[in-house]
């Protein structure tokens, strides 16, 4: 078992700009810790750092306790997974999985017999004897694995190692690496991806790397925890338009008043006003916000059009506001739908629907913006504090 502790971590290259920031993380043995963000985040940078293929410009990194910033790649006790597979095209498969311990000098019995435990898990026994040109990419991706696992490293490092399959093998083998960290549960696995179902579905802890509007934090971490964590509560904007799929609609306003219920938001372009359940600590009457709702969380109050005089009476029989929108595309997509309303000033507010929902473009729909679920973010990009706790997540 290893564990895993970064302290001030930095990477700069020619110019001195740094590519990660300030990275202070702790990944515990057994974790399956995450690395997300979109392309040019540092993430892989991050990751080839813990492995030793790259140099720490600044700050300490540390496994099992013990300061690595000097000591090299082979000797980390780390194994990493590419995500161009990295197969040797002229050796079979057994010889592909066996050719790190023959680097080592282990035993010929020692390889045969790893070797073929290893095949065995990944269900690549009837393989062994083929080369990586009769293999389709999931098997290809399984052997790079394999190789992996007959290390018995205390760390697993992997790569984006899913980006090259179909949508289909990427499923599959998810599936698959989420088994094999339950049967290997002594190692630490850190995972590279960009691909937010895979973090959501494998993670332990995710640490996402920012890339938002203000280039002088490129490279440090927005925010670390359990996936449902990030999802839940947010602590910046980018945080809450990273995480979820399609991303969280964001509706800009100002403040119209604060009490102990927390703060009406009154929207821009519209004049609607929709309460939500935080503190509103240092926020001011009139001042710029952005109130934030996921499409999963909007409830259309009927299928069809519903004008705004009975949307009005709605509102005044209930605690939770109701907007009342044009359908401007309706995306079906079977199981549901997600409906695109124009949104005053030139955005598109989307809402999640039923499959079967009736409505067209054209139509006019009304829906209710739950509070219990709403967030709101500051000029500068970060989250009010919440008042309570969510009830609908909880």
């Amino acid at each position: 078992m290893a564990s895993i502790s970064l302290r001030g971590v930095q990477k700069a290259y020619g110019d001195g700009t740094p590519v990660i920031r300030n990275v202070d993380l702790d990944i515990g043995e057994n974790e399956f810790c995450v690395f997300l963000g979109p392309s040019g985040c540092g993430k892989s940078t991050l990751l080839r750092m813990i492995a030793g293929l790259e140099d720490v410009t600044d700050g300490d990194l540390a496994i099992d306790g013990a300061i690595v910033n000097d000591v090299p790649a082979a000797q980390r006790g780390v194994a990493m997974v590419f995500q161009s597979y990295a197969l040797f095209p002229h050796m079979t498969v057994f010889e592909n999985m066996a050719f790190g311990l023959k680097l080592a000098k282990t035993p010929k019995d020692e390889i045969e017999r790893k070797v073929r435990e290893a095949a065995r898990i990944l269900q690549l026994e009837a393989l062994l004897e083929r080369r990586p040109k009769a293999l389709s990419g999931g098997q290809r991706q399984r052997v790079a694995i394999g190789r992996a696992i007959v290390r018995e490293p205390g760390v697993f490092l992997f790569d984006e190692p899913l980006s090259n399959l179909d949508a289909t093998l990427r499923g599959q083998t998810r599936v698959e690496i989420a088994r094999l960290h339950k049967q290997f549960a002594k190692a630490s696995v850190v995972y590279v991806t960009h691909d937010q179902i895979e973090a959501m579905t494998l993670a332990d802890k995710i640490v996402l790397l920012y890339t938002g509007k203000d280039t002088e934090r490129y490279g440090s971490i927005a925010q670390i925890g359990a996936p449902l964590e990030l999802y839940r509560r947010p602590k910046s904007r980018f945080v809450a338009g990273f995480i979820g799929s399609p991303r969280m609609n964001f509706l800009p306003g100002k403040v119209a008043s604060l009490d102990a219920q927390g703060v009406v938001v009154t929207l821009d372009h519209t004049g609607e006003n929709v309460r939500v359940p935080v503190s509103g600590a240092g926020l001011q009457t009139a001042q710029p916000v952005t109130l934030g709702v996921r499409p999963e969380h909007l409830e259309f109050v009927d299928a069809l059009a519903v004008a705004p005089a009975t949307a009005a009476t709605t509102v005044a029989a209930s605690a939770d506001s109701v907007l009342t929108r044009t359908v401007s595309l309706v995306e079906q997509l079977g199981e549901h739908s997600y409906v695109h309303l124009d949104q005053p000033g030139g955005a598109v507010l989307i809402a999640k629907a039923p499959g079967e929902t009736r409505l067209a473009p054209g139509d006019r729909a009304s829906l209710r913006v739950p509070r219990a679920v709403c967030h709101l973010f500051t000029e500068d990009g970060f989250a009010a504090d919440a008042l309570e706790s969510v009830e609908h997540y909880a």
